[in-house]
C-alpha cells in the first residue's frame, strides 16, 4: 500500500466556486444513481453525506426520507447547501468528531480529496452505529490520466514539483479495500471502472473548476499560459470532432459495513 499519500491532507487547497460548481459541476451529482441504489436509504435513517458539497445529492436523497446531515471543506458550498434548507456542517472529514450517531455514511465525487483516507475511514467507523454501512463512489486510479499529466509535465517545466502539488487520492480497488479493512470494515463490493464524461465546456475550464490547486501555485499572470499550453497538448487525445472535450474519468465505488 502506498502510505505516503496518508501523509497531508489538501483539500484547503482546492478553491470552490459555487457558481463555477452549478455550471460546470452538475453532472457529477446526476451520475450518482448507482451510488444512491447502493446506499439504498431508508425513511427515518439517519445519513451523514460527507463532502455533500451545495447540498444538490443531499437533497435528493433527502427525499426517500432519510434525516440527512452533510459535512463539506468548503464554506461556498455549504453556504449554497444551507440555502436549500439542509443540516449541513462545516468541517474537514479527516477529523470528524461524531459517534455513533449515523445508520449509514454517504460520499461521491469527494473522497478522492480526502488523502488522509485511513484518518476518514476510522472517523466513519466511529461515527456509524454497529451495523451501520458506508458507500460511496469516487475517482480512482488513473483517473483524468491525460489531463493530469500534461498538468504534471508544465509544471515539472516551470519548476515545480508537481507530485507535491497533486490534490487527489487516487487508489486501486484493491488498496482501498485494505484502507477500509483496516479501518475496522467488512467490504460487500468494490470496483474500479472507467467512465468517460463528455462535457460542454473547455478542458480550461474544467481545470479551473476540479483542479484549482495546479494554478494556485503559479502566480496570476502564469496561469492562461498555461492553460493554452496543456490545452494544446491534450487536443489530439481529448477533443472530438464535435469541438466537445471528454474527461477520461474512472470512479471507485464500495459498499462497506461495520460489524
Amino acid at each position: 500500500m502506498r502510505r505516503g499519500v496518508f501523509e497531508r491532507g489538501t483539500s484547503e487547497h482546492q478553491k470552490w466556486s459555487s457558481e463555477l460548481y452549478e455550471s460546470n459541476a452538475r453532472f457529477v451529482g446526476d451520475l450518482a444513481d448507482s451510488a444512491i441504489q447502493l446506499l439504498n436509504p431508508q425513511a427515518g435513517e439517519r445519513i451523514l453525506d460527507i463532502g455533500c458539497g451545495d447540498g444538490y445529492l443531499t437533497e435528493k436523497i433527502a427525499a426517500s426520507g432519510a434525516i440527512m446531515t452533510g459535512l463539506d471543506y468548503s464554506p461556498e458550498l455549504i453556504a449554497a447547501a444551507k440555502a436549500r434548507g439542509l443540516d449541513t456542517r462545516f468541517g474537514n472529514a479527516e477529523q470528524m468528531e461524531f459517534s455513533n450517531e449515523f445508520d449509514a455514511a454517504f460520499s461521491n465525487a469527494a473522497l478522492h480529496w480526502m488523502r488522509r483516507a485511513d484518518a476518514l475511514v476510522r472517523g466513519v467507523e466511529k461515527a456509524l452505529k454497529p451495523g451501520g454501512r458506508f458507500i460511496g463512489e469516487f475517482a480512482g486510479a488513473r483517473n483524468a490520466y491525460y489531463i493530469r499529466q500534461a498538468l504534471h509535465e508544465a509544471l515539472t517545466r516551470r519548476g515545480y514539483k508537481a507530485d507535491e502539488i497533486d490534490p487527489w487520492y487516487l487508489p486501486e480497488s484493491r488498496e482501498y479495500q485494505e484502507v477500509l479493512e483496516a479501518g475496522g470494515f467488512r467490504v460487500a463490493h468494490v470496483e474500479l471502472f472507467d467512465r468517460p464524461v463528455v462535457i460542454d465546456y473547455p478542458v480550461r475550464d474544467w481545470i479551473k473548476t476540479f483542479g484549482s490547486p495546479y494554478l494556485t501555485v503559479l502566480p496570476e499572470e502564469e496561469r492562461g499560459p498555461m492553460l493554452d499550453e496543456i490545452t494544446h497538448q491534450l487536443t489530439p487525445r481529448l477533443l472530438g470532432n464535435d469541438g466537445r472535450w471528454t474527461i477520461d474519468y474512472t470512479r471507485l465505488r464500495f459498499r462497506a459495513e461495520k460489524p
